[in-house]
């Protein structure tokens, strides 16, 4: 298995976040349109799925250029482990409402995570660091814009005074300029780098996630490079770059933030009898896995397929793996 950091930027609003599981499922969908993206067919490669996956995305991670580094979101590890504790009752308070609001951490390309040596940061300080002055008025790396729709009548191609029902949607769109890294575990054998920043790159021009049709999830992919992770043997926990379900008899702790994917298939099954997915509690990104030994580090992610999750296509697989970083506990749980 191969490790490459794409690099995209984004050209409008998202009705949909980036997440790995979702980037995986649209990457299916490129791949059935195009079998010749992975080798032998989609099919083939959804079969030996829960084997050997052909292909692990990582959600989208916020990219600074000027160091090669990366702003990844703040471990979900008990505020305890992550700073100092102040004996003072009401400076303690004060200290964590700020820490709080430190989400981010900044890693460099392929490194171990330390989290002894681990700056945090807020959004404004994130962004202070990412843009140049006088780009970033905000001091938020994504902001959330109401759109408003109506009902249409399809018969007539007017609200009607009948058919009138006005909502809103909430799309997040990024700080103009941003670019975004995806980490993808490829198997070598199924496929390669260039056909998956071609699937990418077909997702970007159509649209990515809700409201595609009408303009949202647009992306430009700027290009690939291989990338080789340095484990540190002080290394003793795993840090999950998307969504994953993991195998729990692999670690002894798992620390993370529950997120439900609420699963509907695309393209012509949207419009079916049966569009949704059984709902799939996943292990939210930026979790810590804390192995029982060091044989988890052998395989560049980590995670399992999730299956049984549509009537409507028997055959979909969810994406329950994840790639991820190694972290640095300065003490064990």
């Amino acid at each position: 298995m191969k490790l490459y950091e794409i690099t995209i930027q984004p050209t409008s609003g998202f009705g949909t976040p980036l997440k790995g599981d979702t980037l995986f499922g649209h990457f299916c969908w490129q791949a059935g349109y195009d079998p010749g993206l992975v080798e032998g067919g989609l099919q083939k490669q959804i079969d030996r799925y829960a084997e050997r996956p052909f292909a692990v995305f990582s959600s989208a991670i916020p990219k600074i250029e000027a160091d090669n580094s990366h702003a990844l979101r703040r471990p979900a590890l008990p505020m305890s482990m992550l700073f100092t504790s102040i004996k003072d009752r009401r400076k303690r308070l004060m200290a964590s409402k700020e820490n709080k609001k430190k989400k981010w951490m900044i890693n460099t390309c392929g490194d171990s995570i330390n989290l002894k040596s681990v700056d945090y940061l807020t959004d404004r300080e994130l962004c202070q660091k990412t843009f140049t002055a006088g780009k970033n008025d905000t001091g938020n790396l994504q902001m959330l814009f109401s759109q408003p729709h109506n009902t249409i009548n399809r018969l007539t191609d007017t609200t009607g005074k009948e058919m009138f029902a006005p909502y809103t949607r909430n799309n997040t769109y990024y700080q103009y300029g941003i670019k975004l890294a995806l980490f993808v575990v490829i198997d070598p054998e199924a496929t390669n780098i260039e056909n998956i920043v071609k699937g990418l790159t077909k997702i970007g021009y159509w649209g990515f996630g809700r409201d595609a049709s009408t303009g949202l999830g647009r992306f430009n992919v700027c290009g690939a490079v291989e990338i080789n992770v340095k484990t540190d043997q002080k290394a003793n926990a795993l840090y999950t770059l998307a969504p994953s379900v993991p195998d729990s008899t692999l670690f002894q702790k798992l620390f993370f933030n529950t997120f439900v994917r609420f699963g509907k298939h695309g393209e012509h099954l949207a419009n079916g009898k049966n569009p949704f997915k059984n709902p799939v509690v996943m292990a939210d990104d930026a979790a810590v896995f804390i192995p029982k030994d060091r044989a988890v580090f052998e395989k560049l992610y980590t995670g399992r397929a999730v299956t049984h999750v549509s009537k409507a296509m028997p055959g979909t697989v969810v994406q329950g793996y994840t790639p991820y970083l190694p972290l640095i506990l300065e003490q064990e749980l």
